[in-house]
């Protein structure tokens, strides 16, 4: 029998569950920027905020998983505004251009994407969800996580576990340097060889899993030794030049990639649904309500959102100073991507936000004489508007699953997302003081990936012709349904950052393999090994290390003012 719909609600808005939710967002935000601007990419943090927040609300005499969902939404909402803004920000400091973006402008591009992340996503979520067939694989798996975990006793052992053993490695590495940063490292003309001591590359390349990780090492070796010591060895190009060829073919594989996702998974399916006249695969209602308003309730809604995109506007075009033609581009395309990104994250469970921001920084670009410091503040604000949006999009589906109100898992992201605001721009000042504008970029202490290719986009793409090359294929690739953006990162990353995330999908495979044979042996349990406690463990180390790193950062400043 149901609970009656007054209590679970009650059960859902526990006072409890958002205390833990502040804290638990506070703590994530802060090392989803250190992840972001680390390894150049950010791994959905769903599975690892389910996890802990049914632990902690079990610790506190509670078990609901519906109050669980809603913890960890607050949990997570942060992550994808920090997200945003370490994917976009430190290009501008490659550039040495510091001045231009400080911390006021970090919180406003923050705001302002934030707040249109929120708008857009109660507009399209009865669309996209409700009357959508998008699986959204991220949104399911945080609800079967949620189910499974609740069954489970040993998941906060191992949880907590891994992530003190990686804080502790971090500790050892960069706080009392008794460990080296880098692995066997040989003089190579124009390759980084070495292997990462980083237990985060270990986990990412589980979380991914190996056959995209093979991709990814086959596409440095052919990056390293065939385009730059192959190559240059020939005398077909210097080590030099080389070096911005393989650069400019990578950032193309990436944009590539994550434009195949929108031209596979978005127009492609868009045009398939209007030849066919099929309203159930486009994601339309199929009793013929009003998909795009179906949240609103009322003129208090109406009034809300118009206020919230009203105090976005207020901030792109007097805040940050963008003018009117660049704040109208902003605000209407910024509908526009999230509901690519709403798409591709229901499709494909990838968001690649920081493309979204590329593709509007061109489009202002291309009508307005914005300089490069403004360019950057365009791409930011989209890319944390998208980045948001695919979070509360997987979120909403995981909340469709396990019976959650729509308009409690909205207010949650809210307030996840208000806090992540002023945590993220808090670490990413945090992190430059600590470390210097010189510790972003290819090679350095924070590669910052997508950074990297946005200063590349503002400035000039070193190799053209091989960056067309990697943006065709990219395309092409992704909508073969091969990994082209793992292909991307292979080439584009130094080689010693491969290795290691290839060493995790290799892991992965072997325990892949164990359960197949504990399967084949007549074991129930066999499909919860890698699935359940792999995950659980990488997740862990990848908290571990990154909460560790953020308290390095602070660490090191505190001790610079001293």
């Amino acid at each position: 029998m149901d609970e009656p719909r007054g209590a679970r609600l009650r059960d859902e808005l526990s006072m409890p569950g958002f205390v833990i939710g502040i804290v638990g967002c506070v703590i994530l935000t802060a090392a989803s920027a250190y992840t972001a601007l680390k390894l150049g990419s950010l791994p959905w943090p769903t599975i690892f905020t389910s996890i802990t927040a049914l632990l902690v609300l079990r610790a506190c005499g509670r078990h609901s998983v519906t109050e669980a969902n809603v913890t960890q939404i607050v949990m997570s909402a942060g992550s994808m505004v920090a997200g945003g803004l370490a994917f976009t920000i430190p290009g501008a400091w490659m550039l040495g251009l510091s001045d231009g973006i400080g911390w006021m402008q970090m919180l406003m591009v923050a705001v302002a994407g934030t707040l249109l992340g929120l708008v857009c996503t109660m507009l399209i979520r009865r669309r996209f969800v409700d009357n959508s067939d998008l699986e959204y694989p991220i949104g399911t798996a945080a609800a079967e996580t949620l189910k499974a975990a609740r069954e489970g006793g040993s998941t906060g052992r191992r949880l907590f576990a891994s992530m003190g053993i990686a804080g502790a490695w971090a500790v050892l590495r960069d706080g009392m340097h008794l460990l080296p940063a880098r692995l066997f490292a040989l003089d190579i003309p124009g390759v980084a060889f070495g292997l990462n001591n980083s237990p985060m590359w270990l986990s990412m390349g589980f979380l991914v899993g190996f056959v995209p990780v093979s991709f990814w090492l086959a596409s440095a070796l052919f990056a390293n030794f065939g385009l730059v010591v192959g190559a240059s060895s020939l005398g077909l190009w210097s080590v030099e030049a080389a070096g911005g060829i393989v650069r400019s073919l990578g950032m193309g594989l990436m944009m590539g990639a994550g434009l195949g996702v929108v031209v596979k998974d978005v127009l492609y399916r868009l045009v398939i649904t209007r030849l066919l006249g099929s309203r159930r695969m486009g994601g339309s209602d199929p009793e013929g309500r009003n998909d795009w308003t179906g949240d609103i309730k009322g003129h208090r809604d109406i009034g809300m959102l118009a206020l919230l995109v009203a105090a976005a506007t207020l901030v792109v075009g007097v805040g940050l100073g963008l003018g009117p033609v660049p704040t109208v581009l902003i605000v209407l395309l910024s509908f526009v991507t999230t509901t690519m990104s709403a798409q591709s994250v229901g499709q494909t469970g990838v968001d690649p936000m920081e493309v979204f921001g590329l593709i509007v920084l061109l489009c202002v670009a291309a009508v307005s004489s914005l300089s490069q410091v403004g360019l950057f503040l365009v791409a930011g604000i989209i890319t944390v508007t998208c980045g948001l949006a695919g979070d509360v999009m997987a979120d909403f589906k995981t909340g469709a699953l396990l019976g959650n109100n729509p308009r409690v898992l909205w207010k949650a992201q809210a307030l996840g997302a208000t806090v992540g605001v002023f945590v993220s721009v808090a670490t990413m000042v945090a992190i430059r003081a600590a470390y210097g504008a010189d510790a972003f970029g290819l090679g350095k202490e924070f590669v910052s990936t997508q950074a990297s290719v946005v200063a590349t986009m503002v400035t000039g793409v070193p190799s053209v012709p091989a960056f067309a090359m990697g943006l065709a294929s990219g395309v092409v690739l992704y909508c073969m349904g091969l990994p082209a953006i793992m292909m991307g990162l292979g080439v584009y990353l130094p080689f010693y950052m491969s290795v290691p995330a290839f060493l995790g999908g290799l892991v992965k495979l072997v325990l892949d393999g164990h359960a197949r044979h504990r399967s084949q042996a007549g074991d129930e349990r066999a499909d919860d090994v890698p699935q359940g406690d792999g995950i659980v463990v990488a997740s862990g180390v990848l908290g571990g290390e990154s909460i560790v790193g953020v308290v390095i950062a602070l660490a090191t400043i505190l001790g610079g003012m001293g």
